[in-house]
């Protein structure tokens, strides 16, 4: 068996891919290791790995000559690091998940030369990633499309983006029925750095929906800790069913049993929506580099498995009337359920792993 040491960024979009290549690595008898940044303490509690590393990183800003220097110092510092803990554990092979977090320990496995597999989620190559390729055995691609990836003439493979046990578990659930009576289930999240934005706009765009719609409708929306009781006033006043938390540790549990999904459209995000095989009103993060979260977005939007809403053109009053439109086809609903379906890649998770293996040298 094998020794894998993953690579990720500790945020959720770029972990989430790595547990799950974390889970299915193990299943096949290996041993992982992660390593990655401290942010690592708010989402990667339940990792599976033996060990994790923290390594010093930091994102260069070309826009501050200071900061970009500063930012150089600490990758190189990374990179002296991570040599060090690379040393000592003796991988077989390492997986990036991008993010300039990845930078300094993926560095340092190409000049202990350790084959590296490089992972790219989203439908825009990340500019860390970029600058990574040339170190990589491989690249893995997310989707068939995928902006700036003919710039690097490593080896590329279309995987997909791997999603967790959590979710694959929750993937063959059938679309929730939609008759005159039934409960109309709308989940709402958007992470972050969408919490806020959405907390000020869901609400008032759902007091906008008809009485009758408003009824039926029974809400689940992730907001911020310091937003819950202003939210759950807004939603006492226009009379919906609503369930409001910080976070929703089932949230693929909670996606399968939804009609409808609101949310960001980050990597992880389109990876399960489509997996699991539900419609969404997807709304790119603004001021994102390079765009991806929207053109993640156009992924779905061209398949008809959701739609595009962009947030500076967005009002309680457009949002409302496009939630009104939507909650009125249930046809409409279940026909943009069935196109997501079609885009799901419940098995990336095992090409992943596979090709991690062929660079270790073991053939699955």
């Amino acid at each position: 068996m094998s020794l894998f040491v993953l690579m990720a960024g500790g945020t959720g979009g770029h972990l989430f891919p790595a547990m799950a290549l974390a889970q299915e690595l193990l299943r096949r008898g290996h041993t992982i290791h992660l390593m990655t940044d401290h942010r690592v303490t708010s989402y990667g509690a339940d990792f599976p790995a033996r060990e994790v590393h923290i390594v010093p990183s930091a994102t260069p800003s070309i826009r501050n000559p200071v900061k970009f220097v500063t930012a150089a110092f600490k990758i190189l510092w990374g990179t002296g690091v991570a040599l060090g803990k690379l040393g000592r554990v003796k991988p077989d092979a390492v997986i990036g998940f991008g993010g300039y977090p990845v930078f300094p320990p993926f560095l340092a496995a190409s000049l202990s030369r350790i084959p590296g597999v490089l992972h790219e989620q989203n439908a825009v190559m990340g500019r860390a990633n970029r600058a990574l390729a040339r170190f990589a055995r491989v690249v893995a691609l997310s989707f068939p499309e995928t902006k700036f990836a003919d710039e690097t003439s490593t080896e590329k493979v279309v995987t997909g983006n791997p999603v967790r046990d959590v979710v694959r578990a929750v993937a063959g659930t059938p679309y929730p029925d939609f008759g005159d009576k039934e409960p109309l289930r709308l989940l709402v999240f958007g992470g972050s750095q969408g919490a806020r934005a959405f907390a000020d706009l869901v609400p008032a765009a759902i007091a906008t929906l008809p009485v009758e719609l408003r009824q039926r409708l029974v809400v689940a929306q992730q907001c911020r800790a310091e937003d819950l009781d202003r939210v759950a006033e807004a939603y006492r006043q226009a009379k919906v069913n609503v369930e409001l938390a910080a976070f929703f540790s089932d949230l693929p549990e909670r996606m399968a049993k939804s009609h409808l999904v609101i949310s960001r459209s980050g990597a992880s995000t389109i990876a399960e929506l489509c997996v699991v095989g539900r419609p969404a009103i997807l709304i790119p993060l603004p001021g994102a580099i390079d765009a991806d979260q929207k053109n993640n977005a156009l992924f779905m939007d061209k398949a008809g498995g959701g739609w595009i809403a962009e947030q500076a053109t967005l009002s309680p009053l457009s949002l409302g009337t496009r939630l009104t439109s939507l909650l009125s086809e249930p046809q409409s609903l279940a026909q943009a359920a069935a196109a997501a379906k079609s885009l799901g890649q419940p098995a990336a998770v095992e090409r992943l792993a596979s090709l991690a293996e062929r660079l270790a040298g073991k053939k699955s």
